[in-house]
């Protein structure tokens, strides 16, 4: 029974790593897109919006190839996702608004923008798992 759990955790770590790998890709396409962004004008916080929905529809794309089997049909999938991203972004939003509201913060919105990245990686992990593969853990 040990030899199961411990076999199931190493699944669950793999698949974070691999979820992790195409969020990264994703995430990089979202900060380069904020920066062109904000270098053509945009304030912060329309820039944050843009780039993350051209990420997250990115995301998408990744992780039914190469991370979930998915267990629905294309479409439901999609529709599903990109709810559960929109409530990632409304979090990732409100962090970032948050946080820029220090001035510090406002001044180096690139760190608050990594720090809602790194919140919001987990409620998308889980969430999105069960999108795809109909299961949480």
């Amino acid at each position: 029974m040990k030899r199961f759990w411990e076999h199931k955790l190493v699944q669950l770590f793999v698949l974070k790593a691999k979820y992790a790998t195409t969020s990264a890709i994703a995430t990089a396409l979202e900060y380069v897109m904020f920066g062109l962004l904000k270098y053509q004008g945009f304030a912060g916080t329309y820039a944050h919006i843009i780039s993350y929905a051209c990420g997250m529809v990115l995301n998408f794309l990744l992780q039914k190839r190469f991370i979930f089997d998915l267990k629905r049909s294309l479409s439901t999938a999609f529709l599903m996702a990109m709810m559960v991203s929109l409530g990632g972004m409304a979090l990732s939003t409100g962090i970032f608004v948050t946080l820029t509201q220090w001035e510090w913060f406002h001044q180096n919105d690139y760190v608050a923008k990594m720090i809602a990245t790194g919140i919001v990686f987990f409620y998308n992990f889980y969430l999105k798992r069960f999108v795809f593969e109909k299961k949480f853990i």
